[in-house]
């Protein structure tokens, strides 16, 4: 079958990859230049599918007011007259409950789980690199009670069988030795020896470059203005270069889903959360990260890439909205140089922000819809890179109406009616 991928990011690049790996003729269209350009191009580089939780949880609503008073807040709100940002604040809010939020984890560990090995198999079968490590993730806690509460995500872990290992400050300098200098700071960690780290922007070019040499034609600088529907099906893409045609579509657009299927009377809970990064060159390798430390105060992931140190974090609601405040960099700044002093050079950091595509309950929405042969593979928010690899297996084997290796059924959009 032709196969039209709309998005280039790393969703839709491993979508195209497993379905042209399934047959299929398969042309990816994007507005920009190349592959993962946008919300894919400097996540903070975590493949961790131990810590695949929603963000709505029980005592959330109350954290999140003690963040906003933060002087480096993890959470920044900026109310607007959006009707769209306050129905699913208020999804989230419903969310926020002991029964939806295990629904939710289990569904969401159960995906990323099975995307750990699909990349596992994707680089034993390929060679592919991208500044990869595997040796674990490493959540601080610099409270007593941030260290207490991770009781209910040790449960959830024990019961999906993920290994995890809660450590004492000293366990937490023997996984990572350059927080010896800081290790005052700390009461304990959480360790999930089975998380990777890796650079999304190359693996996603990589991976690319392989779809290429497979046939997967991939239209750059092709702006996607709608789609073209008739009888329940999608007769074609509108571009800004003509209309393309395909006997299916895979909608990975992430953020910018939910716009392009609302004119079909779609609802999909997808809405901007962005995150920011900064990426610095290492000064004293010794002193640096390992592999991925999480800064459980500020909610912030600090990861060795190579040469690089790239901390990534915060969560800001305010639309689709691409500034780049100083406060904000100054946050990620005081993280890393507060656990890694001296590690690396923060002056010469580059920065950047992107859009995270979150859902209101932290799951993906991959799978068929209403129109019979239009499939969605967006809404990831801050785990695409964890589940990149399962996600775009799973859309190709839904597309090509054969069972999938992991149960589906509350994946798609039709969990929304």
């Amino acid at each position: 079958m032709k196969i039209a991928v709309l998005g280039s990011g790393v969703i839709g690049v491993t979508s195209a990859y497993y379905l042209m790996k399934a047959g299929h003729e398969v042309t990816v269209i994007d507005r920009q230049s190349g592959p993962a350009l946008e919300t894919s191009f400097a996540n903070a580089g975590e493949v961790s599918p131990g810590y695949s939780s929603p963000w709505a949880a029980p005592g959330i609503p109350q954290k999140a007011i003690k963040w906003l008073m933060m002087n480096h807040p993890p959470l920044i709100l900026r109310p607007k007259p959006d009707a769209e940002m306050l129905r699913w604040l208020l999804a989230m809010l419903r969310n926020c409950t002991s029964a939806r939020y295990a629904v939710n984890k289990a569904r969401m560990v159960r995906l990323a789980e099975y995307s750990r090995d699909m990349l596992d198999a994707l680089r034993r079968d390929t060679g592919i690199r991208y500044d990869e490590r595997m040796q674990g993730t490493l959540q601080v806690f610099r409270t007593q009670k941030q260290l207490d509460d991770i009781a209910k995500d040790v449960a959830v872990l024990q019961a999906g069988g993920v290994p995890f290992e809660v450590l004492d400050v000293a366990g937490c300098v023997a996984a990572e030795p350059g927080l010896a200098a800081s290790s005052y700071k700390l009461v304990g960690g959480l360790r999930l020896p089975n998380d990777e780290t890796g650079d999304c922007f190359k693996f996603t070019n990589a991976l690319a470059d392989m779809a290429a040499q497979g046939g997967v034609s991939f239209l750059n600088d092709t702006a996607i203005t709608g789609l073209d529907a008739s009888g329940g099906r999608i007769a074609g893409v509108r571009t800004d270069r003509g209309t393309i045609t395909a006997d299916r579509y895979v909608l990975a657009l992430g953020s910018y889903s939910a716009a392009m299927v609302r004119p079909l009377g779609l609802y999909l809970p997808v809405y901007p959360v962005k995150g920011y990064s900064i990426t610095a060159p290492i000064i004293d390798p010794a002193i640096a990260p390992v592999s991925t430390l999480m800064d459980e105060s500020y909610k912030i992931a600090i990861t060795r890439l190579g040469d690089r140190i790239r901390v990534g974090g915060m969560a800001e609601i305010s639309g689709f909205n691409h500034a780049l405040p100083e406060r904000r960099r100054e946050t990620l700044a005081y993280s890393v140089g507060d656990l890694f002093p001296g590690a690396g050079d923060l002056a010469a950091a580059s920065f950047w922000s992107g859009l995270r595509p979150m859902t209101p309950d932290g799951t993906p929405v991959i799978g068929a819809t209403p129109y019979a042969n239009l499939y969605l593979n967006t809404g990831h928010g801050t785990l695409g890179w964890t589940m990149a690899c399962g996600s775009g297996r799973v859309i190709a084997d839904i597309v090509s109406d054969r069972p999938a290796d992991i149960d589906t059924s509350d994946l798609a959009i039709a969990r929304y009616r």
